[in-house]
């Protein structure tokens, strides 16, 4: 069970989860791609040895979230761009967020990622809006690239307490 309790994805997120193969070293590699991603080629090949990266499966990443969600053990929740909260949310949030089951120190995840970017520092940088309401929940809103937002997600979602 995932440090996220309830998943909030926005209805119309524009994202396409890739699972791709390095045709020269058999390496499976998820890549989440907007339009304007997916348009160029270098996101679908490896930069260190230029080798292709095969196409295993594309997915819209809505459509993911719903089949995988309950591996997870959290509930999914969508919400419209149509009123004024969920207008905020996706300008301000980028579509994606979670309600956290416990308490998680996110500064844990803020070290170089699998593909040795430098992932941005979450706690300090003002990309992480937490919040404690007055029933005591707590939760987590990210405001990140689509990359590194799936990544802190992917890791809540498989973070175990």
């Amino acid at each position: 069970m995932g440090a996220i309790d309830t998943l909030i994805v926005w209805e119309n997120l524009d994202i396409v989860r890739y699972e791709l193969k390095n045709s020269s070293t058999g390496e499976i590699i998820i890549k989440h791609l907007n339009k304007e991603q997916e348009a160029d080629q270098n996101n679908f090949r490896d930069l260190n040895t230029n080798a292709e990266l095969e196409v295993q499966d594309k997915k819209p990443l809505l459509e993911w979230f719903a089949e995988q969600y309950r591996q997870f053990g959290c509930t999914l929740e969508f919400v419209t761009n149509k009123s004024q909260e969920g207008s905020q949310f996706c300008r301000g949030f980028g579509g994606i967020g979670g309600i956290l089951r416990y308490q998680v120190d996110v500064r844990a995840f803020d070290e170089l990622s699998d593909d040795g970017e430098q992932s941005a520092n979450l706690s300090n940088s003002g990309a992480v809006v937490e919040w404690e309401t007055c029933t005591g929940a707590r939760g987590l809103a990210l405001d990140l690239t689509a990359h590194l937002v799936l990544k802190r997600i992917q890791l809540l979602l498989s973070t175990s307490g």
